[in-house]
This record gives structure tokens, C-alpha cells and sequence, in this order.
């Protein structure tokens, strides 16, 4: 009888084993552990959130109630409602940055976007010669805008730049005071600088594309061109979005390069918006309409970058690897 009841005992042992797995295994018992790690995750998350509100999201209120008072930047601030902000909409001046910062924007991206993509293609190849070209197209990257605008001034001087020391008479063109040649020179300048930004974004999303894809490709008799256009331009969709949304709106930060190049000359012709804020702000004593023009910004680059997200569709955040 004694070893007919510990056989008899035995399933409901392991019933017992079985209850308390279930039990662990209960939406119940997993609440506390989630509850857990989500308290773990916000612990990671609150010094970025912090770090975002302090730098990022006070300054923004601030100006946002600077732009409904009337202040001069020494005196007693004064609430006067949307009066800075129909003088900032009445402006010659805000319309002709608004116009030529979109201006930027467009001419930018067509042009580095191309230049981009090519050369992130190249350097993307095993060979090592390309890994040292790929270095010293990084280089403008990592000087300042300012240093390179003051070198560049220097340089197109007609009387004391490049043109007098090496005697070129096609380089004694009044570079920065043509409303056309000045245009030429800043497109040059911000290209040369940041195209090697772009440029690594490309040749890391290259390097990621399966080489099966190309494999599979010259056995069906594709060659280089073909292949750039039906399998790498396709593989980055998603990178051109990302590409795209920061020349966008890294254009509209251009102010140290044109301030200190052309401080918007000649005449109004390089006054894009980011300039004329500062100028009316900090030389027109008049931060009340500053700061309705920087709102302005806040609300054109949100916009915009919000834009080129919605072209790139609902899963622009997606992996690359998921078109493959």
C-alpha cells in the first residue's frame, strides 16, 4: 500500500510543478517583471529627455513669448501681443529670406545629393586606395565654417587672392559682389565642405547591401550601370530620406558661412532667413520680431523635415534590408 501511494503521489507532483510554472508564466506574474523593465528603460531615457528639455525645449518657450513682446535686448520687456509679428510679416526683408533660403534649400540638394551618392558608390569598393580617398574626402568636414569662409574671402580677393599671386585674369571676378557670382561661391563653398558628410551616409548603406544582389546580377548579364540603377539606387531609399532631411534642414543653418563671406551682400542678395533674424535681432535692436522670424524656422523645419519623411512613405524608418 505504501508504494501504491507514493505511485499514486507522483502526478500529482508534477501537476504541482506544472501549476507553478503556469502560475510563473501568468500575465499576473509577468505585470511585476515588465513593470521592472519598463522603470529600467525610463531610467536610460530620462538624462536624453532632461538634456532635450533644458537645451531644446525652454529656449523654444522662451521665444515663442519673446515673439509676443516688443523689446530692444536692454530695456524692461513689453507685451504688445501680434505687433511683432505683423511687423515681421509686413517685411520686404522676410519675404526675400524666406524666398532665398528656399532657394538654398533646393540648390543644395540638387546639387549634393548626386555627388553623394556617386562617390559613396565608389568609395564603398574593397580596394584600399579607396578607404584613403574616402579619409581625405572627410577633411573639409573638420574645419571650422567660419575658418573656411575667411580663407575662401581670401582667396577670391581680386586684388590680393589667388588670381593677382598667380596671375589668372579668369579668376579676377567680383566673386562676392555679383548677385550671380556670389550665389556660384556659397553653392561651391557649402558643397565642398559637406559632401563628404553625405558621402560616408552612402558608402555605409552601399556597403550593406547584399552582394548576392549583384552576384545575381551579372550572372543575368547586367553590367556596372545597370546595376547602379536597378539594385544600389533602389537599396537606398531609405538613406536618401535620411540624407535628404538633414540637408534640408541644415541648410536652414547656414548663417555662419554667408555672415561671415557676404554678411548678406551685395545688397540683399544672400539675406536668407537664418541672417536677416540675426541682423534685425542683435544689429536692429528689435528681438520681439527676431524671434517671430525664428519661430518662423522652427516652424519651416519641422515642416519640411516632416515632408520628406511622408514622400519617403510609411516605412521610411525602415531597414534597407527589407527591400533585398
Amino acid at each position: 500500500m505504501t508504494a501504491l501511494s507514493r505511485e499514486s503521489a507522483l502526478p500529482a507532483t508534477g501537476s504541482g510543478v506544472e501549476r507553478a510554472e503556469s502560475a510563473r508564466s501568468s500575465p499576473s506574474a509577468r505585470r511585476p517583471r515588465d513593470e521592472r523593465m519598463k522603470t529600467s528603460h525610463l531610467l536610460f531615457v530620462l538624462p536624453a529627455l532632461l538634456f532635450f528639455a533644458v537645451f531644446a525645449l525652454l529656449p523654444l518657450v522662451g521665444v515663442v513669448a519673446l515673439s509676443f513682446t516688443t523689446w530692444n535686448g536692454i530695456g524692461a520687456i513689453q507685451f504688445t501681443g501680434l505687433t511683432s509679428w505683423i511687423e515681421a510679416l509686413g517685411r520686404s526683408s522676410t519675404w526675400n529670406g524666406l524666398g532665398l533660403v528656399l532657394l538654398m534649400i533646393v540648390a543644395t540638394w540638387l546639387l549634393q545629393t548626386p555627388m553623394s551618392i556617386l562617390l559613396g558608390a565608389f568609395l564603398a569598393g574593397p580596394q584600399r586606395y579607396r578607404n584613403v580617398l574616402a579619409i581625405l574626402y572627410f577633411l573639409p568636414l573638420l574645419l571650422s565654417s567660419a575658418a573656411i569662409a575667411i580663407t575662401f574671402k581670401s582667396l577670391l580677393d581680386p586684388n590680393f587672392g589667388l588670381a593677382n599671386g598667380l596671375d589668372m585674369p579668369f579668376l579676377k571676378q567680383n566673386w562676392l559682389g555679383d548677385p550671380v557670382l556670389v550665389w556660384v561661391v556659397l553653392l561651391f563653398i557649402i558643397a565642398w565642405q559637406f559632401i563628404p558628410f553625405h558621402t560616408l551616409i552612402y558608402q555605409g548603406a552601399v556597403r550593406q547591401i547584399p552582394r548576392s544582389m549583384y552576384e545575381a546580377a551579372e550572372i543575368d548579364g547586367a553590367g556596372r550601370v545597370r546595376q547602379f540603377f536597378s539594385i544600389t539606387l533602389p537599396q537606398l531609399k531609405y538613406t536618401l530620406i535620411t540624407s535628404s532631411t538633414l540637408m534640408v534642414v541644415g541648410a536652414l543653418t547656414y548663417f555662419d558661412i554667408i555672415f561671415v563671406l557676404t554678411q548678406g551682400g551685395p545688397g540683399a542678395a544672400t539675406r536668407i532667413l537664418p541672417l536677416d533674424m540675426y541682423l534685425t535681432g542683435f544689429r536692429g535692436n528689435e528681438m520681439g520680431v527676431a524671434s517671430a522670424l525664428a519661430v518662423m524656422l522652427v516652424v519651416l523645419g519641422l515642416g519640411l523635415a516632416l515632408g520628406v519623411q511622408r514622400l519617403g512613405g510609411k516605412d521610411s524608418a525602415a531597414s534597407q534590408m527589407e527591400g533585398a
